[in-house]
């Protein structure tokens, strides 16, 4: 039987809620919490005692640990990239552990399950160890994620991709906030897209984003910024996409209309289900709601300015 992974984040108890929904992000199937923050209170409530296990009771109060198992056809190295750089942009003070049975093989392990895929109508996604693809007149986006997010396998870039095949249009300018590997930058440029630029907090991603775009021939129309959010950002843009998680959304679209022109196009991902209400109405202020895709229990969000309405 093959074997699971198994990843530990140890977190402030304050950010047990904000620090799950990021996790969610990597396994949605669900995650274990300790958190003893309140362990008087929730065993009187739940067993009705008074007395607790010694063990129990020895537990750091002010911590609190998520765990995640990840199947063998998931790649350990971008989950742990994506958790990393999605706490830090999120100011989450973590430590992440991992089951050092399986981390020497990790970065060849999992190659084995990550086959071309095709996503919307036009694209093939090709790891570029994998040479056994029919690309069937699809445009084909070569992939390597390193240590970044972004592979095109999760519910939330695949989202992103046809999302943007959608509302591109043959010339457009692009930001691509949170970029990771740079997947839907490269992506938007390989469907007619005339320049585009990404962003990310990690350099590694960064880094990443660059070879990544070298790789398919767009590094001439590509520019890669290491920043949180748009801080180092200027100029305007047709198409703004950020796949990142509510809560940054939501910060984001503050301000991320004076990167748009009249008629731009917002794409908004990484949003549980659950909370994707909650988004809809903290950018409804400013923006109108113009499409809304979901698979898997995540959703995207398209969305203009009201101002070219």
């Amino acid at each position: 039987m093959a074997e699971w992974t198994e990843i530990k984040i140890s977190i402030n108890a304050r950010d047990t809620d904000k620090a799950s929904d990021i996790a969610n992000m990597v396994v949605p199937y669900g995650i274990y919490i300790e958190d003893y923050s309140a362990l008087e209170e929730q065993v009187r409530e739940i067993a009705h005692i008074d007395l607790i296990d010694e063990d129990l009771l020895a537990k750091d109060r002010s911590k609190a640990l998520i765990h995640i198992y990840l199947e063998p056809d998931v790649n350990p190295a971008e989950a742990l990239a994506f958790l990393s750089e999605r706490y830090t942009s999120e100011g989450i003070q973590h430590k992440i552990e991992t089951d050092r049975t399986l981390e020497e093989d990790w970065r060849n392990n999992w190659k084995q399950f990550f086959h071309p895929m095709p996503v919307g109508e036009k694209l093939l996604i090709r790891p570029t160890w994998r040479d056994d693809y029919n690309a069937e007149g699809r445009v084909v986006l070569n992939i390597d994620p390193g240590l970044a997010f972004g592979t095109g396998s999760h519910e939330t870039t695949r989202l992103c991709l046809e999302t943007i095949e959608k509302y591109l249009r043959d010339g457009d300018t692009v930001l691509d906030v949170g970029c990771g590997s740079g997947i839907l930058a490269i992506a938007a440029l390989l469907l007619g897209a005339k320049s585009a630029v990404g962003v990310d907090i990690d350099a590694v991603a960064v880094k990443t984003a660059e070879e990544n775009a070298e790789l398919n021939g767009v590094a001439d129309r590509f520019t890669a910024v290491t920043g949180d959010l748009t801080e180092k950002v200027s100029g305007k843009y047709n198409l703004i996409v950020a796949n990142i998680v509510a809560d940054a959304i939501i910060s984001l679209s503050k301000g991320v209309s004076e990167f748009m022109r009249a008629d731009s196009v917002y794409i908004m991902s990484g949003i549980i289900d659950a909370r994707a209400d909650e988004v809809v109405g903290a950018v409804s202020r400013d923006f109108d709601i113009i499409g809304r895709f979901e698979n898997g229990g995540w959703v995207t969000l398209a969305a203009r300015t009201k101002r070219s309405l």
